[in-house]
Order: C-alpha cells, then sequence, then structure tokens
C-alpha cells in the first residue's frame, strides 16, 4: 500500500513495483494528500512502513481547527507547525503501526532539536517509548537536498525503554559528480549495530529515554555521540556484524 501526492513519483512509484516483479494486482497505490485526505483507514494497521515524505513543507495545520481532534494527530496535544509538516508525517505514520509494527522514516534534521510545537511532539514520541533510533547520514545521499538527513525508526512493540543514537555520517563512497552513496556495506555496518543495540564508540550509543527527557527531547545525534575526527567509521566498528535476511509478513 502506498499514497503520494505528486503526480510524476506516484507514477515512478507504480512503475517500480514492475520493475520489481510485483503484479498490479498485488500491489494498491493511491494519488492524492496523505494528510488530509488519507487513503486506506480500513486496511491499517500496518507492520511495516517505510516513508520518505516531503521535507519542511507547508501545510494547513492550525488553521484547520478541526485537525487537532484527528485521530492521528490528537494524541500529541499539538499540530505540526504549518510552515514545517515534518511530524504531521511522522504522526500519521505512527497511528497506522500496529501493536507489532515498525515505521521507518527519513526526516529532515532540524525536527530533532527545535523547540515549540515540535519540542511537544517529541515528547510525545519520547515519553509513550515510540522512538527505537536516530541515524544520522552523510549529506548528499538524497535526490534534491545536499542536507545530511536523519532516519528516525518508530516502533510500538519495544522491549525497553532505551533510544539508540547512530551516527552514520562517516559512511558514504564519494560519486564522480559529487554525490554520495551508501555501499551494500555501509548499509550492512548500520544494520549490524542497529539489531544488536551494541554500543560502539563514536558509532552507536543507548541511553535510557530519561537522559532525553533530562535534555529537553533533544534528539540530535551529535547531542549524543562525539564524532571522531578524521576517522573512518568502516575502521571502527567490531563485535556484531552479522547478515540479515527480511521476512514480509501475512495476514
Amino acid at each position: 500500500f502506498g499514497q503520494e501526492l505528486n503526480h510524476t513519483t506516484y507514477n515512478l512509484a507504480r512503475m517500480n513495483m514492475f520493475l520489481h516483479n510485483v503484479n498490479y494486482d498485488k500491489f494498491n497505490i493511491q494519488l492524492g494528500d496523505t494528510l488530509l485526505a488519507p487513503h486506506f483507514g480500513d486496511d491499517k494497521p500496518f507492520d511495516a512502513i517505510v516513508s520518505n515524505p516531503p521535507y519542511s513543507v507547508n501545510w494547513i495545520g492550525a488553521d484547520d481547527a478541526t485537525l487537532i481532534n484527528d485521530e492521528r494527530f490528537a494524541p500529541a496535544g499539538v499540530l505540526a507547525p504549518k510552515s514545517k509538516a515534518d511530524f504531521a508525517f511522522v504522526l500519521h505514520a505512527l497511528s497506522c503501526l500496529s501493536p507489532k509494527g515498525r515505521a521507518v522514516i527519513v526526516c529532515f534534521p532540524g525536527i530533532f532539536y527545535r523547540g515549540g510545537a515540535e519540542q511537544k511532539i517529541r515528547q510525545y514520541l519520547v515519553d509513550n517509548n515510540y522512538i527505537e533510533s536516530v541515524i544520522s547520514l552523510a549529506p548528499n545521499l538524497f535526490f534534491g537536498t545536499p542536507v545530511a538527513m536523519n532516519i528516525l525508526v518508530l516502533s510500538k512493540h519495544k522491549t525497553n525503554t532505551t533510544i539508540q543514537f547512530i551516527d552514520a555520517s562517516g559512511l558514504f563512497k564519494k560519486e564522480a559528480n559529487n554525490n554520495n552513496v551508501l555501499l551494500d556495506a555501509h548499509i550492512e555496518q548500520i544494520m549490524a549495530v542497529f539489531d544488536c543495540k551494541e554500543n560502539v564508540d563514536h558509532f552507536a550509543l543507548s541511553i535510557p529515554l530519561e537522559q532525553v527527557v533530562v535534555n529537553n527531547y533533544n534528539l540530535s545525534v551529535s547531542s549524543y555521540i562525539e564524532a571522531r575526527a578524521l576517522t573512518r567509521q568502516s575502521d571502527t566498528m567490531h563485535g556484531c556484524i552479522t547478515p540479515f535476511v527480511y521476512h514480509k509478513k501475512k495476514g
């Protein structure tokens, strides 16, 4: 299942299904506004959600007084700012997640440390123990922006009250066109430490959520992991590198 507002991206998403041998009767991708006219209300909840929403776009927000009563946004008690809809997409994903589900969302880094409504939404996510990991990536990885994006991992089945931070900003290969790419080896390193939750100097750290509360709900990776100057992170990893196999849940 999927939803996309931009018509070109919507068509690309459907083409991508065919390129990956997913037949037309095996997917349902809808064109529309995810925040104001969401599809699949009768199909949720979902066990796995992945999202790369637009970064810091405008939305109607508080100008529509009914939105604060929307089941997706009401639990946080505040709406994402009108000029920065990022957390509206995060809360939408969370509301669609099953009790055993996990959501992975590409996010603009500013949402992890700015104040105001965004801080209140972070407080809701932290206090309810929905945040599993925050992963910082290298710059120039995503089309259309040179910014170093972050990945937010939400979970409704955590077995502890810790939050994991991973600084993967040093994992990349520079291409001839000055863009950066993640190699399979880099992804394996990130996934390995994500899976085992071990602490690795200058790379990964899991802390009690109470420590984030004391830090005013700041979720910026750099606030918790000290960077290693002029050292490739791929040379510092140890311990929990393992292969992974992923299975789609049925039913």
